[in-house]
């Protein structure tokens, strides 16, 4: 059996034959000399131990074996092709994809704005965006399944780095026909013995709220609670009470029929960005909380 010492040069230059047709076509190809590409090609089937070409005439004819060699390197050529393009790709925005995991809040209110900056500066990423409450949030950050996860109140996680992204006031809504939507600040008292429709009795932001109406000793009528904000929103379009909720929220549910209005109480709402630590980091993650973060 022939010393099948091939190298690529060699396949490169059967490929150039064969593609041009001619061993004086092929030179030019590869911009090299007609006697050194002959050399290569006859070293070429020196080592196959057959023939590629019949000559006829000074013209090569490809045999069978040549031209069922040429399928095969072409198959090889595509996929170097197609790995090429994905290095190249690799470098733009072609490949660029963004895996973040979001509260569903977030994902409604802040997201849609912050990712409309993202997309533009970068046309051909993509982003995948999953809602989840805690305590699958925090596992999942944890796991290090995502690029970036967004949540409030964030507290430290293993394998997980905590950056702060906004904070704001919470603020209260309202029909749009309820007597107090005609003043533009909102004291506690002014809650006092209205229909209230609060948050889940485990979420953070009703514990606090509700402690500061205790503290202040103001008795509203607790009806209605509901886990999402956005639905506490609907419910208060609805007129079926008040609220006090983020203003993320707030702010995208508002109009027909809801107002929002500010509190003459701050109580901070905050943002924070999860990065996991063990994951290869994401370029894209910089430019996300760059959108996420207000403008100063």
């Amino acid at each position: 059996m022939p010393d099948m010492d091939i190298q690529h040069r060699h396949i490169e230059v059967f490929r150039a034959v064969m593609t041009a047709g001619s061993v004086t076509a092929a030179a030019q190809l590869l911009h090299t000399s007609q006697p050194t590409l002959s050399r290569d090609l006859a070293r070429l089937e020196q080592l196959l131990g057959y023939a590629l070409f019949e000559r006829e005439r000074g013209r090569l004819k490809a045999t069978a074996r040549a031209r069922a060699l040429f399928d095969e390197v072409e198959r090889s050529f595509q996929g170097l092709g197609r790995v090429i393009e994905r290095a190249q790709a690799l470098g733009r925005d072609e490949d660029a994809e963004l895996t973040v995991l979001s509260l569903p809040a977030l994902s409604h209110a802040l997201l849609p704005g912050a990712l409309a900056t993202l997309l533009a500066r970068h046309p051909g990423a993509r982003v995948d965006i999953t809602p989840a409450e805690p305590p699958l949030l925090d596992a999942w950050m944890s796991e290090q399944r995502f690029d970036l996860g967004l949540a409030e109140q964030a507290t430290p996680l293993p394998g997980v780095r905590i950056e702060p992204v906004l904070e704001a006031d919470e603020v209260a809504v309202l029909p749009a026909d309820h007597p107090l939507a005609s003043r533009k600040r909102l004291a506690l008292k002014d809650f006092a013995g209205q229909d209230f429709i609060s948050l889940a009795a485990d979420d953070p932001y009703r514990r606090e709220i509700d402690a500061r109406f205790d503290a202040a000793g103001v008795a509203r009528r607790l009806r209605v609670q509901t886990h999402s904000a956005v639905a506490v929103c609907e419910l208060v379009r609805a007129g079926l009470g008040l609220a006090i909720v983020n203003p993320l929220t707030a702010r995208a549910c508002a109009a027909d029929g809801l107002v929002v209005r500010a509190l003459t109480v701050s109580i901070p709402y905050r943002v924070s960005a999860l990065i996991p630590l063990h994951r290869p980091a994401q370029p894209l993650v910089g430019d996300m909380l760059n959108a996420l973060r207000p403008r100063r």
